[in-house]
């Protein structure tokens, strides 16, 4: 607080009437006392608490446990997903699958797509935008579920083009 800003606390408490009106702000506090012609201030500041890390003990730590590598099944699987293309999203809003509640999903699973065609709609600020593909192929995963919220660039489907 600054000193006018304390000055006009002064001269509200004075006109107010109390007798006294404490008030504490990060690190400082003040105590506004009336009873007389004159009003009576006591500002007590105090500085901010440093949090100091504990010192780091000599000894070394114990080697921690290594760590397994990928089985040869995990890391196929891996590379399964390496040859699909994501669709991602374009923009941050709400995904739906849907044009409307009552009419089925743009795309499913095992659908095959064109460049072009309208894979799911985003809504942003009470806009909806289609989403379209840009690639060919067959529909392998939906990785968003309907009515979700989804980030830019979040990938929404994994598409073979083969």
């Amino acid at each position: 607080m600054d000193l006018k800003e304390i000055q006009n606390l002064i001269r509200f408490v004075a006109k107010s009437g109390a007798s006294e009106v404490k008030l504490e702000t990060g690190d400082v506090k003040i105590t506004i006392r009336t009873g007389s012609d004159k009003a009576e201030t006591t500002i007590i500041h105090q500085p901010q608490q440093v949090a100091v890390p504990a010192p780091v003990p000599a000894e070394a730590p114990a080697p921690a446990a290594p760590v397994p590598a990928e089985t040869p099944v995990e890391a196929e699987k891996a590379d399964d997903t390496s040859k699909y293309i994501e669709i991602k999203s374009p923009i941050i809003g709400t995904l739906y699958r849907k044009p409307s509640p009552d009419k089925p999903a743009f795309v499913k699973v095992g659908d095959t797509i064109s460049a072009g065609d309208t894979v799911c709609i985003i809504e942003a600020m009470k806009l909806f935008n289609e989403v379209e593909s840009e690639v060919s192929g067959k529909v392998v995963k939906v990785l968003v579920e309907d009515s979700s919220p989804v980030e830019f660039d979040q990938p929404l489907f994994l598409v073979d083009p083969s």
